[in-house]
């Protein structure tokens, strides 16, 4: 089955009874509907899920996302977080880290080029990289690291696409993302989407890795 709700022009999944649904509609699978919805009963989901509705609820047009991360943390007890971070964003890591000490939480951090060693270390060509060192992007180290430092809660700030995905993959608890890095827009991802029509028409065009 493929499901296309970005196409859906009924959303009855935001009304309560429901009507005509498309052929498509994932509502329509009852079974796996009612066995994904049991999962939020589970002890290890239903705390933060509830808590993190609360935050929905109460930061909606009102907080800012690292205020929402910082309310979330105070309801589910949080008091160690962890922040992975790119190198070309510790500016940001350094204040982001400061305003989180000062409401009360003790963070433990760790860039993404640690254990410096170069790319070819890890199987990757030097033409990716004209052959000059270039330290490796380590989110594996990341993780550990922070399981290492006994974290309750991680926040990743600007890690690249993929190596973000590899750093959840091993984070030994949940995990957020603060910032999704994005160079070419200012770190605003959906600036691209905004101007596709536009001045972003040819930078989405697609073409790397084609045979």
């Amino acid at each position: 089955m493929i499901y296309t709700c970005d196409s859906c022009k009924v959303l009855e999944c935001s009304n309560k009874i429901k009507g005509t649904l498309p052929d498509n509609c994932p509502m329509r699978n009852k079974e796996l509907m009612e066995s994904s919805f049991a999962e939020y009963f589970k002890e290890e989901n239903h705390k933060f899920y509830v808590k993190s509705s609360e935050i929905e609820a109460l930061g909606y047009c009102n907080w800012p996302r690292l205020r929402e991360i910082m309310e979330f943390s105070h309801l589910m007890g949080y008091k160690h977080l962890g922040l992975a971070f790119c190198r070309g964003l510790r500016k940001e890591a350094k204040e982001t880290a400061k305003i989180l000490r000062e409401n009360g939480f003790t963070v433990s951090s760790v860039i993404c080029k640690t254990g410096g060693m170069d790319k070819t270390e890890a199987g990757i060509e030097n033409k990716v990289h004209d052959g000059k060192f270039e330290s490796m992007c380590n989110p594996i180290a990341q993780a550990k690291f922070l399981k290492d430092a006994k974290t309750d809660f991680n926040i990743t700030l600007g890690l690249c696409v993929g190596h973000d995905s590899l750093f959840y993959k091993y984070s030994h608890v949940n995990a957020t993302a603060f910032v999704t890095k994005d160079r070419v827009t200012g770190h605003n991802p959906l600036a691209c989407v905004y101007l596709s029509d536009g001045y972003m028409k040819k930078k989405l065009e697609t073409g790397y890795g084609k045979a």
